[in-house]
């Protein structure tokens, strides 16, 4: 499990790709690696991910097809900056809230806008999904616990980034087509479920 608070951006420094495999690997610096082991799970731009070697401060990570296809990092690069979290431990301070790596899709940036200090990311995702999506409510982007501004019925939100997200995360260089991985609030998806199916039920 994680917080939904980044670290910070660290590099892509070498990318294998094979039919059906990802094999890549982040520079860390030495907060990130100590006590770092390999089978650890760490966040890479929201996605849970299993160490599978460290070589110095040089850490390497599998990914899947089926994670490929769902997340952003089916199009990862040689040098390419991605957001990482190490996994929580009992007694840190949850400063966002619970986050799996367990990401459900990829959603698009359809509006980019600096206000002030601030910036505001407007972020398409399929209809389906927004009856999970409300307003003040958690949403995990790119592994970033975000609170949720303006949500439609037809499938958009927006969130508001903090200088403190901007400064750990590089979610304000995001522009418009960009595409962000999208984690749903697991209590809320629980909440909304259940009581569909007890609505249907007393229905049938």
């Amino acid at each position: 499990m994680f917080t939904g608070i980044v670290q910070g951006t660290y590099g892509v420094t070498s990318v294998h790709r094979e039919l059906d495999l990802l094999t890549y690997a982040v520079d860390l610096d030495a907060e990130r690696v100590d006590g770092l082991e390999i089978g650890a799970s760490v966040s890479i731009d929201g996605v849970c991910q299993t160490v599978v070697s460290i070589e110095g401060h040089r850490v390497s990570f599998d990914a899947i097809r089926e994670t490929l296809d769902r997340t952003t990092l089916g199009a990862l690069q040689a040098g390419d900056q991605v957001a990482v979290e190490r996994s929580a431990r009992v007694g840190d301070e949850v400063g966002g809230h619970d986050v799996s790596g367990h990401v459900i899709g990829q959603g698009e940036v359809v509006l980019a806008r600096k206000e002030g200090h601030v910036c505001v990311l407007g972020i398409g995702v399929p209809p389906s999904w927004m009856k999970y999506v409300l307003n003040k409510g958690f949403i995990a982007v790119d592994g970033s616990s975000l609170t949720v501004c303006d949500a439609t019925a037809d499938g958009s939100f927006a969130v508001h980034l903090i200088p403190e997200t901007l400064r750990l995360t590089r979610l304000g260089q995001k522009r418009l087509g960009d595409r962000l991985n999208i984690e749903l609030d697991p209590r809320t998806v629980a909440i909304v479920d259940t009581v569909e199916r007890v609505m249907e039920e007393r229905e049938s």
